[in-house]
C-alpha cells in the first residue's frame, strides 16, 4: 500500500469515526428536527387546504342564498344565512347576518330588520366598518319608521368630518329632519352634503335635489336660504 492510499484509509477511518461521534451526540437532535420540519409543511399543507375547502364552500353557500332572495325565496335563503351564520368561515358569517337582516327588511319586517342590524352594529368582535354600516342601514330604515331621535343616534357618530359613511349619514340624518319639520336642520345638512368635494356624484346631486325641494316649499328659513 502506498504512502497516499495509507493516509486516505486513516483519514477515511478518522471522518467516519467523527460522524460517529457527531451522530451518537447529534443523531437525535437531527432526526426530530427533520421529522418535526416535515410534520409542518405537512400540517401547513393540509391547514392551506382546509381553509381553502372552508372557504369555497362558505362561498358556494352564500351565493345559494343570494340566488334564493333573487328567486324570491326569503325563507329559504334565511335558513340559508342562518346555517352559514353558524358554521360558514372567515367573513361568510358576518356577511350572512348582513345579508340576512336585508332579507328580513324585504320581507316587509322593518322592526326586526332594525333589531338585527342593531345587534351586528353593537358586537365587538365584528371589524368596525361594517358595524358602521350596520349603523346606517337602521338608520335608513327608521328614516320612515321611526323617530328624527331614532335616526340620529345610529347617524349621528357618523357624520362627522373624518368619517368615510358622512355623506351617507347625513343624507338619512337629513330625510329625518325633513320629516319632523325640522327644515333649518335638513337644510344644513343637505348643505353640507353639497358642499364636500368628497361626496359622490350623486349624492351630492340628490342633496341638491333636496335643497330645491325644501326652497320650493317654503321649509328652509330665509336665512338658512341665503
Amino acid at each position: 500500500m502506498t504512502d497516499d492510499g495509507f493516509f486516505r484509509e486513516v483519514n477515511e477511518e478518522l471522518r467516519s469515526d467523527k460522524v460517529k461521534a457527531f451522530w451518537k451526540r447529534y443523531g437525535s437532535l437531527l432526526i426530530g428536527a427533520v421529522v418535526a420540519l416535515v410534520v409542518g409543511t405537512g400540517v401547513f399543507a393540509f391547514y392551506e387546504y382546509w381553509t381553502e375547502k372552508q372557504a369555497s364552500q362558505s362561498g358556494d353557500q352564500f351565493l345559494a342564498a343570494l340566488n334564493l332572495v333573487r328567486d324570491g325565496k326569503n325563507d329559504e335563503a334565511l335558513k340559508t344565512l342562518d346555517q352559514l351564520e353558524k358554521d360558514g368561515y372567515g367573513a361568510y358569517p358576518v356577511l350572512a347576518r348582513m345579508r340576512a337582516a336585508g332579507v328580513i327588511a324585504q320581507k316587509g319586517d322593518l322592526a326586526g330588520a332594525v333589531v338585527a342590524f342593531d345587534k351586528v352594529s353593537a358586537d365587538t368582535s365584528i371589524p368596525q366598518a361594517i358595524r358602521d354600516l350596520a349603523k346606517l342601514r337602521a338608520a335608513f330604515i327608521l328614516v320612515d319608521t321611526g323617530s328624527y331621535d331614532d335616526v340620529a343616534s345610529r347617524a349621528e357618530p357618523l357624520s362627522s368630518e373624518s368619517n368615510p359613511m358622512r355623506h351617507s349619514a347625513r343624507e338619512a340624518l337629513g330625510l329625518a329632519a325633513w320629516k319632523a319639520g325640522r327644515g333649518a336642520d335638513a337644510t344644513k345638512l343637505f348643505q353640507q352634503i353639497s358642499d364636500d368635494q368628497a361626496a359622490p356624484a350623486n349624492v351630492r346631486q340628490f342633496a341638491d335635489t333636496m335643497l330645491d325641494l325644501l326652497k320650493s316649499t317654503g321649509a328652509t328659513p330665509a336665512a338658512a336660504a341665503g
